[in-house]
């Protein structure tokens, strides 16, 4: 079959299932060798590609609402609404999305890129459906791992208590974006070798009854056996308990098993969860036999050995410095232990747990756990250190309000992917934790210029006991720079000149630091002076620094990868109107007031203002002809 010719699913409702074993192995390999070129979320989407083929012949979408958690795991669904020919340009600036899009198709109703959301949004619409009389089905896809965020489980509570028609249908393949962890984990382990629980507990009835004399009277207690038979089949038997009905364990490659149980949750009353076991990466060998779930998400590679295709740099990735560091501090400071939310792969954390098994703590996507728990350890005089991308720490907002900076706990924060992402686009950019952070009292924030300064700022935040403190650094790769050979505190709160000048000064911090020199660099060349200021530390301000450049106001240039509204910029406003430097001349550069989508990080910053060529207009328009000088 022509994949680029399918417009939408209805023709899976005439295909047989050895057309559809057939259609599953197109479809693989069309993966296979797309993302070979384009990279993306490889191994979820070929564990996936039966269960979604079952469910767009066994449901009619746009009409019935699929809503796929974390969204990662929908690029079959995007095949079979008819966006094959765009798969070209997947996670490209301006092209297909990774993830579901509302505005790409009327079949994406829910976006995600944050896991364990689906099954509330699965709630709001089924709630809207009654309320409106309206008549269709409601199914969310979750997977196993994304049962560990505590949101998830007050879905399962809210639904269950409500009973209202909803097929839920748990994509377990005993992995999120690495092992699960937990004792749920460990409870749907359980149920996966238990066998078809309700098949047998409904035979078990039946013959019951059939029992000639005394069937009558074993018919009364039919149900009581029942109940007894789903705790001996199911250990624990957790989401009847949450009140819905259980189908499973199915397998998620079967066509015959996936429609039978499919077609059983659309004709029972009440919430529904459909256990499907998949095997993430199927079909494709090194994606199959990944144990660490590196073909998780990928970058281009060879079809034939699986071997990536990664540009030749020797430097070093700014998480493997941060881990790094971390391992040096944990052999002489006892104190430290790291925290984790899923992400000991992505944070590059391996290397740490084999030689410090036991001082750190995986505890799976709950980000706002990992994040008290870190107080807890803090009050005890622990000193954790929560290694959490920018974009997931957003899901602990409250925690360190309320849990961590009220309290004024020495807990470090490892602020990883800060800045803009690139290609998983706008649920991922680590572009507000700056606006957030800095409003929290007792929070200190820094950002390192390159990988030496990044291995004292994480020694500063380990050696620092006066409250909360965040580390932020940059997805990708740092720049292969000489390391000093032993730690040093930095003077929480000050700032370090790169270059000096007369005529204005840029503050910056981090990746946008190249630009800066650059921009100064060209000015130079056209008679003019510019300094250039390493903002490390973005709270505390360097209070000297600044009421020096203002006492003789010299125009600033604020340059940030974080959004404006509430940013260090805003910081540095906050600080003139404060001490009333009214006439002090402040131009700001950073991410305006939108979300920003996904695509290399070059274009995106074009598309966004922040180039060499825009600091210079900027310090242009600041900086005072040699007439008004004179």
């Amino acid at each position: 079959m022509d994949l680029t010719k399918i417009k939408d699913p209805s023709f899976l409702k005439k295909l047989s299932n050895e057309e559809l074993k057939a259609l599953a192995l197109e479809i693989r390999t069309f993966l296979i060798e797309k993302l070979s070129v384009t990279g993306g979320h490889l191994g979820a989407n070929l564990g996936v590609v039966e269960l979604t083929l079952a469910l767009h012949q066994q449901f009619n979408s746009p009409h019935d609402k699929f809503i796929f958690d974390v969204g990662h795991q929908s690029y079959i669904h995007k095949i079979l609404t008819g966006r094959t020919e765009q798969f070209k340009t997947l996670r490209k600036y301006q092209g297909l999305c990774g993830f579901p899009k509302r505005n790409e198709s009327e079949h994406d109703i829910w976006e995600t890129g944050h896991s364990s959301t689906s099954l509330s949004a699965a709630m709001g619409m089924v709630l809207a459906r009654d309320l409106k009389g309206d008549d269709h089905y409601v199914v969310p896809i979750i997977g196993d791992g994304a049962l560990t965020g505590g949101m998830a489980l007050e879905a399962l509570n809210h639904i269950g208590h409500e009973k209202k028609n909803m097929t839920v249908i748990l994509n377990d393949n005993e992995m999120s974006i690495a092992n699960n962890v937990g004792a749920l984990h460990n409870a749907l382990g359980r149920m996966r070798s238990a066998g078809k629980y309700n098949r047998v507990k409904d035979e078990l009835e039946w013959l019951l009854k059939k029992i000639p004399a005394v069937g009558g009277r074993l018919a009364h207690t039919a149900e009581r056996v029942k109940d007894s038979m789903k705790y001996f089949m199911v250990p624990g038997m957790l989401f009847e308990e949450f009140g819905f009905t259980y189908y499973g364990p199915v397998d998620g490659h079967d066509f015959h098993a996936l429609q039978e149980n499919l077609q059983y949750a659309k004709k029972t009353d009440g919430p529904v969860i459909v256990h499907v076991i998949t095997q993430k990466g199927k079909g494709y060998h090194p994606a199959e036999s990944d144990q660490k779930d590196k073909w998780h998400g990928v970058g281009p590679y060879k079809i034939d050995s699986g071997e990536k295709i990664k540009p030749v740099d020797a430097a070093p990735a700014w998480s493997s410095v941060v881990s790094g560091t971390l391992q040096k501090i944990a052999r002489t400071d006892q104190r430290l232990a790291v925290i984790t939310p899923a992400m000991i792969l992505g944070s590059k954390l391996e290397k740490f747990q084999e030689e410090f098994p036991d001082r750190l703590f995986d505890v799976g996507i709950a980000e706002q756990h990992a994040t008290t728990m870190a107080a807890g350890m803090a009050t005890q005089g622990m000193k954790p250190f929560l290694a959490i991308y920018s974009t997931f720490m957003q899901r602990a907002y409250d925690q360190l309000v309320h849990d961590v900076c009220r309290q004024n706990l020495n807990v470090a924060f490892g602020v990883d992917r800060a800045g803009l992402v690139g290609a998983d686009g706008e649920t991922h950019q680590g572009v507000f934790d700056i606006a957030f952070l800095r409003q929290m009292p007792n929070m200190v924030i820094m950002m390192p210029k390159d990988e030496n300064e990044c291995q004292h700022m994480v020694h500063t935040a380990i050696d620092y006991d006066d409250g909360p403190i965040a580390v932020r650094f940059p997805r990708g790769n740092a720049f292969g720079i000489t390391m000093d050979e032993d730690f040093k505190a930095l003077p929480i709160g000050t700032w370090d000149v790169l270059e000096e000048g007369a005529d204005a000064a840029i503050l910056t911090f981090g990746t946008t630091i190249d630009l800066a020199l650059k921009a100064r660099q060209e000015l130079l060349e056209k008679g003019l002076s510019v300094k250039v200021i390493n903002a490390r530390f973005i709270k505390p301000l360097d209070e000297k620094m600044l009421h020096a450049l203002m006492g003789i106001n010299m125009p600033i240039l604020t340059i940030e990868e974080a959004i404006l509204k509430g940013g260090f910029g805003s910081a540095v406003l906050e600080f003139a109107e404060e001490h009333q430097y009214k006439n002090q001349d402040i131009l700001r550069m950073g991410i305006p007031d939108r979300y920003i989508e996904h695509g290399n990080v070059d274009q995106l910053l074009e598309e966004i203002g922040i180039t060499k060529e825009a600091v210079v207009q900027k310090l242009l328009q600041l900086i005072p002809t040699k007439q008004q000088r004179a």
